[in-house]
């Protein structure tokens, strides 16, 4: 769970500091820079898993669905100076167990984490029109669960929630970075060959070093300039399974978007179960959940009908004539296909679903998988989606989050949403302590003036209790939202006759009386 990010110097995020909660709506116009939001946190586990190229790679550039053509391209830019490096630190809570890429299981030492990493630009002979990334410093250090109260902002229940996700202690970091000053010292301890530093400069001399917490080993010490990835990346259970852990967390980061040709595809027998980026394997993913998952963490249930009922009682939120769902098991093309039935009895599969309605039963397998964890970050939640149907799609993704007022558990993984939208039927529905507001503020910096990304919040929240020092939304930005339309002014009978102009839904006299700024005067 991702509670903390901070990140300067990449794209428009220019000493960013943004707290998160279980579940949080980034509200901005088109080309702000909210997305540029997700987009960090997809990177950061990007570098988690892959190469520092690779995992610039993989960042999308401003125009939609295509990816970056040039390193450089990712740090900050005023006119034509780009910055010299891009900073990112975090703060998670991450899962107490699990298994590295060799099946060896990890336990972690305390769960509540901080991980930095700072990257420069360098040019790479082998791709000279591409560019590199070097890596500059990264760091995993822990934080106490004494004072994890005053770094988990967000309302939660003490002694059930927060005790249930921050465990275990530390006494040391776990991942570290020191500078040209100690340079010497690792030389003559044979840790770092002299030749390896030569003509490095201090960059050269930055050395990273591993801290091998599940066993008594020496740390182990890597030249900066010589990584290809991060450190991060390469742990294992045996050595640091604290980092691991720290590891599978910012891996389970990830975008959804849910493609509606990838939802409505079958599914072979032998298709692993779990939800895709895309929506893929839906059918396979709800069959495993309806064969195993027998109780809601109360009571028992029978068969497997209970999750399919749960699933029918969602979609019947959204569309009115939904009486079962079910999966179709072609035994003669070993396909599993998505079916839903009408109170007539009519059954209607995937194919001939509307995207918005696969969307949201997509959402709902996955409130109902226990192994779906980690972030999910979704963009526009509402496309696809009638606007009085649009309350019940964000009732669904607060109850994909965890509830912080319960212990974690099989029943209430620890799962986080994160979503952003400029539409003002999501900004009115979402709770106000949930809301953040994206908008473009000028700044200064070597005397060049540049807009940058600013995110704000309500007062009287707990993030304006946790940050008294800032502003909170301007009232004029809110009202945007909650009243978007301001009707022109009303045209005479006369003018009516002689204008071309077409008269709009809005300007209809019939209508003004129910528009909500008709009591306000506007």
């Amino acid at each position: 769970m991702l509670t903390r990010l901070k990140v300067s110097g990449f794209k428009n995020l220019v000493d960013v500091d943004v707290s998160f909660g279980s579940f949080t709506c980034v509200a901005g116009a088109n080309g702000v820079g909210k997305s540029n939001l997700f987009d960090a946190i997809t990177f950061l586990s990007a570098l988690a898993s892959d190469t520092l190229i690779n995992a610039a790679l993989s960042v999308r550039v401003r125009d939609a669905g295509r990816r970056a053509a040039d390193v450089r391209s990712l740090f900050h830019r005023v006119g034509d100076i780009y910055a010299d490096k891009m900073s990112f630190e975090v703060e998670m809570i991450v899962p107490p167990e699990g298994v590295d890429d060799l099946g060896q299981r990890a336990k972690a030492k305390t769960t509540f984490l901080r991980y930095a990493i700072d990257l420069g630009y360098r040019l790479d002979e082998n791709l000279p029109a591409l560019g590199s990334l070097e890596l500059l410093r990264e760091e995993l250090d822990y934080i106490k669960p004494t004072e994890a109260g005053k770094h988990i902002r967000f309302g939660h229940t003490a002694n059930k929630w927060r005790k249930s996700v921050v465990t275990g202690e530390s006494r040391a970091p776990f991942i570290s970075t020191i500078g040209k000053e100690n340079a010497d010292a690792f030389a003559k301890e044979g840790l770092v060959e002299n030749s390896a530093l030569a003509g490095k400069g201090d960059l050269g001399h930055r050395i990273v070093k591993l801290h091998q917490d599940g066993s008594a080993g020496r740390p182990k010490s890597i030249l900066a300039a010589n990584l290809p990835r991060t450190v991060l990346s390469t742990v294992n259970a045996t050595e640091s399974p604290t980092a691991l852990m720290a590891r599978r967390e910012m891996q389970s980061w990830r975008l959804l978007q849910l493609e509606p040709s990838a939802l409505r595809e079958p599914d072979s027998f032998t298709t692993p179960p779990g939800l895709g980026s895309d929506g893929s394997h839906l059918p396979a993913t709800l069959s495993f959940l309806a064969r195993t998952r027998k109780t809601d963490g109360q009571h028992e249930h029978q068969g497997e009908t209970w999750v399919y009922d749960q699933i029918a009682a969602r979609l019947s939120q959204l569309i009115d004539d939904v009486y079962k769902i079910r999966i179709d098991e072609d035994k003669t093309r070993e396909l599993l296909t998505l079916e839903v039935a009408d109170f007539g009895g009519t059954p209607y599969p995937a194919r001939s679903l509307s995207d918005g309605t696969l969307r949201f039963l997509a959402l709902a397998v996955l409130e109902l998988d226990p192994k779906a964890g980690g972030l999910i970050c979704l963009e526009e939640p509402e496309n696809g989606f009638h606007p009085e149907r649009i309350p019940g799609v964000l009732r669904l993704l607060q109850d994909i989050a965890t509830d912080v007022t319960r212990p974690v558990g099989p029943d209430n993984p620890l799962r986080q949403v994160i979503i952003n939208t400029h539409s003002p039927a999501v900004v009115a529905q979402v709770p106000d302590d949930s809301l953040l507001i994206a908008e473009l503020k000028e700044a200064v910096q070597d005397r060049r003036r540049f807009k940058r990304v600013s995110f704000s919040w309500l007062p009287n929240t707990w993030r304006s209790e946790a940050e008294p020092g800032v502003p909170p939304v301007a009232r004029g930005k809110l009202l945007a939202y909650l009243n978007p339309v301001v009707p022109e002014q009303q045209l005479s009978q006369e003018e009516m006759r002689t204008t071309s102009k077409p008269r709009r839904v809005i300007d209809r006299s019939d209508l003004q009386l129910a528009l909500p700024w008709q009591g306000e005067g506007a």
